[in-house]
């Protein structure tokens, strides 16, 4: 009797999921080229800025290790770190762009100089 009403939910929620999965899945897929092309088609530019501050992003997951099934060693962790700076140009606006973890270790907060960018992307900075 349970596995009746089991084999019922199951085949009603999976289907469901798996929709909202790829429909998630599509979303993203789509946001990250529209953001893509939008850079592309914007103009680069480079402008006088300052360096006004700087932060870190980092995430972490884990994935189970196969075969390993102890426990003691089942899983492998990664982490990954994302690296922004914000830049104020001389209208006073502001804009935090992501840059790499070389260029984020060169940048000082208070650094004046030129910033090139395409839309949101980072293309250098060249200090005073």
């Amino acid at each position: 009797m349970f596995f009746g009403w089991f084999d019922a939910i199951f085949s009603f929620i999976f289907p469901i999921l798996f929709l909202l999965f790829m429909g998630m899945f599509f979303f993203a897929l789509i946001s990250n080229l529209r953001t893509w092309n939008k850079n592309n088609h914007s103009p680069r530019l480079t402008v006088p800025a300052t360096v006004v501050a700087k932060r870190t992003d980092v995430s972490h997951s884990s994935s189970a290790n196969a075969g390993d099934v102890s426990g003691a060693h089942g899983y492998d962790t990664s982490t990954f770190t994302s690296y922004y700076v914000t830049f104020q140009v001389e209208s006073g606006d502001r804009m935090e762009l992501e840059v790499d973890g070389s260029d984020y270790g060169m940048l000082v907060e208070g650094d004046i100089g030129k910033l090139s960018f395409q839309g949101t992307r980072y293309l250098g900075f060249e200090r005073n």
